[in-house]
């Protein structure tokens, strides 16, 4: 009966696993004489929160639009891939082709809504994400140091301020210097590399790059579109006269047999400057792992090496034992000395005290792990390259999968660990760790997807989608949930190595730093430090936590201390998202603002839950030890 829950998870997670397994792309076989279509994403920008569809805009629409089918993952993402009229013949080269001609009247209502809300997309820099052959389509660009960046994604147009000041990418090109006036990249030449078959002993040729170079070319109206030294598409701040853009394109195919398809997309990635190694950061967290080991070894070896020598001079001690309980005698000269304790061996009898609220620390533990453990599967099976960049969607997909499917050791977690706080009331663990932070998370989710919806942005989530996650939450998480804490209240409570006396004792005066309070923000500081510079934070944060435990041990209420002083770090990343918020970003207008940190208290909660986690198990492996040393009776 054990066997049937985890043959059915496991069953469940290898069919899941099936679809996220990268394929092989079909597509990417022969191209000799076959058409190329080129396809569209939401737009997106670094000044707003809210992505749009290509729809949306109005540019060049494909008559016969085609919208590949979607995953978990894109709709979660707000991915909205759809067709687009720029198509093309492989190895057939074209010049100047013409798309389509928008035209926007001044004495028109809707045109001049149009042409405002495409002027506010090149006032906020959003962009283009276009895709070949399920590879994006990318704007490689020279940088300091000779050294070249690639942006999956190319603007809209940009602005030149009513003071003369060019904005985003109005900097590359020096002709744009009219002062109050908008610049449209309405021409982009497109360069298609490809991997030739004649030298491998295979046919067929197979698309590995794809570039693009968008341009800003003013067309005449009535003539053939000429893209030779033509001056830049103008589009003044006041629409006083009427506006037509025509849109072209001019594609090339280059062979290059040095890239192989199955590392077509490392040009994207290694061109980055951002994804370079930072080893100043590596440095410094190895630092900070050597520092905070170094203090938890000190300790280990000085403080209770020390304790531990003292308390073995029970060799000198008499036990005789009487029915019901222990006496001890003592044969030392100095009995007061021998009797007397301090440190972390004070509290032997209390250490172990149920603590308050256990029911809500059982809870958030039990969803801490299910977070901890969805995390770690899917990081590792991203590092194994299982989650392909090519398969869209892919690790959100994964994510949320493995989320519901882990809903039997949250589940087990939380009922064991209520047991052992001795609680009783088992059905509320069991519906607070299925529904209370999912609960929190979704409501949130649900109100920032409202705002989306009015807002008519592409990341709203549709009805169906939303229907389907609640159902995977009711139907597939709960349940397990209820499994897991079924087996967690059958086992036996977690067994201490010390018993717990029925009167409390008085807790000793603490200094300022190891108050509660005090600890618990400090705490949170050096895992944070460790988060901000994006590496080893895990490992930080379990040795800090260590370190709080030891010089808090003298305080029996230290189950929600160990929980809090690591989560606090949730703190401290709210903060600094505030700080960035106000900062580093640009964002316009009240939805935007609303959804930022709508989605950022999402992240915190997750991320408190995580952390608090790990700090909780890591403290209590470490009481365990301390009083495992020395058996008290």
């Amino acid at each position: 009966m054990k066997q049937v829950p985890l043959l059915f998870l496991t069953v469940l997670l290898s069919i899941r696993v099936r679809f996220i397994l990268p394929k092989r792309d079909n597509s990417s076989s022969c191209r000799s004489q076959t058409e190329i279509q080129l396809f569209v994403n939401r737009l997106d920008s670094v000044e707003s929160v809210l992505p749009y569809e290509y729809d949306v805009f109005d540019f060049c629409k494909d008559e016969k639009e085609k919208r590949p089918s979607e995953n978990l993952g894109q709709v979660l993402f707000g991915e909205r891939i759809e067709s687009s009229p720029y198509k093309f013949k492989f190895k057939s080269a074209a010049t100047c082709q013409p798309v389509c001609t928008k035209t926007y009247k001044k004495d028109s209502k809707l045109d001049a809504a149009k042409l405002d809300f495409l002027k506010m997309g090149m006032q906020l820099n959003y962009q283009h994400h276009w895709i070949i052959d399920n590879m994006p389509v990318t704007w490689c660009y020279d940088v300091e140091d000779n050294q070249k960046y690639c942006n999956p994604g190319f603007p809209i147009g940009c602005l030149v301020t009513d003071g003369g000041i060019a904005k985003d990418a109005c900097v590359i090109n020096a002709e744009f210097n009219k002062k109050n006036t908008f610049y449209v990249f309405n021409h982009v030449d497109i360069k298609i590399s490809y991997h030739s078959g004649e030298s491998e002993g295979w046919t067929g040729d197979r698309l590995v790059a794809a570039t693009l170079e968008p341009k800003s070319i003013k067309h005449a109206v009535d003539k053939p579109p000429s893209c030779d030294n033509g001056s830049p598409m103008e589009v003044p701040v006041e629409f006083k006269e009427d506006v037509s853009i025509t849109y072209t394109y001019s594609v090339t195919f280059v062979e290059n047999n040095d890239i192989k398809w199955a590392s077509r997309w490392d040009y994207i990635l290694v061109s980055m400057p951002h994804t370079n190694i930072q080893w100043f950061s590596i440095m410094n967290s190895l630092v900070i792992v050597l520092f905070l080991s170094g203090m938890v070894a000190m300790i280990m070896l000085r403080t209770l090496h020390k304790d531990i020598a003292r308390y073995n001079q029970v060799d000198q001690v008499n036990w005789i034992k009487n029915p019901g309980r222990f006496n001890i005698t003592l044969k030392t000269n100095n009995h007061e000395d021998a009797q007397e304790e301090s440190g972390w061996k004070q509290v032997h009898g209390d250490v172990f005290r149920p603590p308050r609220k256990g029911m809500l620390l059982s809870v958030f533990l039990g969803q801490g792990t299910q977070i901890f453990i969805m995390t770690f599967i899917t990081l590792f099976l991203a590092c194994l390259g299982f989650l392909s960049p090519a398969n869209r969607g892919a690790l959100m997909t994964c994510a949320v999968v493995l989320w519901v499917l882990l809903g039997t050791p949250a589940g087990y977690v939380s009922a064991r660990l209520y047991k052992t706080f001795g609680g009783e009331k088992w059905k509320t663990n069991v519906l607070l760790t299925a529904l209370l932070c999912p609960g929190i998370v979704f409501a949130d989710f649900f109100l920032m997807n409202l705002i989306l919806w009015v807002e008519g942005s592409s990341a709203a989530i549709p009805f169906g989608t939303l229907v389907a996650i609640l159902a995977m939450w009711f139907g597939i998480s709960v349940p397990l949930t209820f499994i897991g804490a079924y087996f967690g209240f059958k086992k036996a409570a977690i067994e201490q190595p010390v018993r717990t006396n029925q009167i409390p004792r008085q807790i000793p005066e603490q200094s300022f730093f190891t108050k509660p309070i005090p600890g618990i923000i400090m705490g949170g500081i050096l895992p944070f430090g460790c988060i901000f510079i994006q590496l080893f934070f895990i490992l930080n944060s379990i040795c800090f936590v260590l370190v709080a435990s030891y010089f808090t041990v003298t305080d029996y209420h230290w189950w929600w201390r160990s929980f809090l002083t690591s989560g606090f770090t949730a703190v401290y990343l709210f903060v600094y998202a505030v700080h960035y918020f106000f900062s580093k970003l640009q964002i316009i207008g009240a939805a935007s603002t609303i959804l930022y940190f709508g989605y950022t208290m999402i992240m915190v909660l997750i991320f408190f839950l995580f952390t608090g986690t790990i700090g909780f198990f890591a403290c209590f492996w470490f009481v365990n030890k301390i009083y495992s040393v020395v058996k008290v009776d």
